[in-house]
């Protein structure tokens, strides 16, 4: 650490403190509550991406300074006397374990731990995390090496606007809904040249559902991208998404798992996001919250970037004539696709209902595409071709089909033929007298 970023730490941490240590004498009471209301706010702490402060720093501050005679040097970060050594391991314990390493290298963490307490090196009663021994071997040398060679990771960056958009979901805070407090998550899409934030939503959900909405409203804000990367996750690989993302001509990427070095840059967007809008944002209502948060993506796309040297917005149009805009029949291509064999009697069931497909397609393996808000209109394809919507079964009208081999008839139904009073061929309902 530099000393002027050690100088920039005790004059911040100073004016945490300042109204405590300063002239005025506060009572126990008042200065209990200042220590209270500090720990509770956000700060923008010098050199950590932390925001908050615990009380017991705070008066751990405040000790320092009047234990130096009010000396700002006081409350200058220290360097750790034993950095680079696991203080929950005693130097005793330290040098068992190295000998035992020695001894036995290749043994994995687990077997290595039962054994060093099988040998007492660690004493029974103390307990040494999994992760403190890890780091304590790291810092020796002493962890077996890897028998793989080294990924050839390297940076790279899209050549066009929308050759590549990175997207993923961000936990978001939570917000009252109907009296409750329920969590939100946002759903953004970043492009990988310009670094544009091409859209982004808080929703209360994470599912496919909510990421098909958020990547509808993109793409006709943005137009269409060639490639789309994502995260491995469920909602990632479904098959709606999948479907969807051909249909456009958009070619689905999901990144490897447990790797998410490939999708540094919505990564850090993200990070930007918690810093720069979360941190200050009214996230009393969803409604409210996306609302602040759509000026704030307006502010971010005309600021210029660190890494490009460019507003976001201003790198993105260089190459406009490269966007492919979205066309009017975009909706269809959300459609979702089910598979089903159309049955002897032509009926197709599909999420509760029943439908009648063409006669030519019985027995035949159809695909249905339908919009889950639209159940009444669902089109049949077969190898490529369309045979129209599925028409719903209407079993009193097929009460009444005269069927044919090549034609069929719907016979009328005469509402004349039956005459009140005279069921029995008499007067007034009166059987005739034989």
């Amino acid at each position: 650490m530099d000393d002027e970023l050690k100088k920039r730490i005790a004059v911040f941490r100073y004016g945490v403190i300042a109204d405590i240590v300063g002239g005025r004498g506060h009572d126990r009471g008042e200065k209990k509550r200042l220590i209270r209301d500090k720990s509770a706010r956000k700060w923008d702490i010098p050199g950590s991406s932390r925001s908050r402060i615990s009380e017991t720093t705070i008066k751990q501050w405040v000790a320092q300074y009047r234990a130096s005679g009010n000396k700002l040097e006081s409350l200058y970060p220290r360097n750790r006397s034993d950095r680079g050594k696991s203080r929950a391991i005693g130097e005793e314990t330290a040098q068992g374990l190295i000998a035992l390493r020695k001894e036995q290298p290749e043994l994995s963490l687990p077997v290595f731990m039962r054994e060093a307490k099988q040998r007492k090196i660690i004493q029974p009663g103390i307990e040494v995390p999994y992760s403190t021994l890890y780091r304590f071997l790291q810092t020796e040398g002493m962890l077996k090496k890897p028998l793989s060679q080294p990924e050839d990771r390297r940076r790279f960056e899209a050549e066009y606007p929308n050759d590549l958009w990175q997207s993923d979901v961000m936990h978001g805070p939570y917000v009252q809904e109907q009296g409750k407090q329920r969590k939100t998550y946002l759903i953004a899409f970043l492009d990988d040249m310009s670094r544009l934030g091409v859209y982004g939503e808080f929703y209360h959900r994470e599912d496919i559902k909510s990421y098909l909405e958020a990547l509808r409203k993109g793409l006709r804000m943005r137009g269409i991208p060639k490639k789309l990367y994502v995260d491995n996750g469920p909602a990632f690989r479904s098959h709606h998404l999948q479907h969807t993302c051909a249909s456009l001509g958009i070619a689905l990427i999901n990144s490897r798992p447990y790797q998410p070095e490939g999708r540094g840059k919505i990564e850090r967007w993200f990070r930007t996001v918690r810093e720069s809008f979360l941190s200050t944002a009214e996230t009393k209502q969803l409604k409210a919250l996306n609302e602040s948060f759509g000026e704030w993506l307006n502010t971010y796309n005309h600021t210029t970037h660190s890494i490009t040297k460019e507003p976001p917005i201003k790198r993105y149009t260089y190459h406009i004539e490269c966007i492919r805009a979205a066309s009017g029949d975009m909706e269809e291509h959300f459609r979702r696709a089910s598979v089903r064999t159309v049955a002897k009697d032509r009926l197709i069931a599909l999420q509760g209902r029943l439908y009648e497909a063409p006669v030519e397609l019985i027995g035949k393996r159809v695909n249905l595409l339908y919009h889950e808000h639209d159940p009444a209109t669902v089109e049949i394809q077969y190898q490529g071709r369309t045979y129209g919507f599925a028409a719903k079964l209407d079993v009193n009208v097929n009460c009444r089909i005269k069927r044919g081999r090549d034609t069929l008839q719907i016979q009328s139904v005469n509402k004349d033929r039956y005459k009140s009073g005279k069921l029995f061929n008499g007067k007034d309902g009166q059987e005739k007298d034989k």
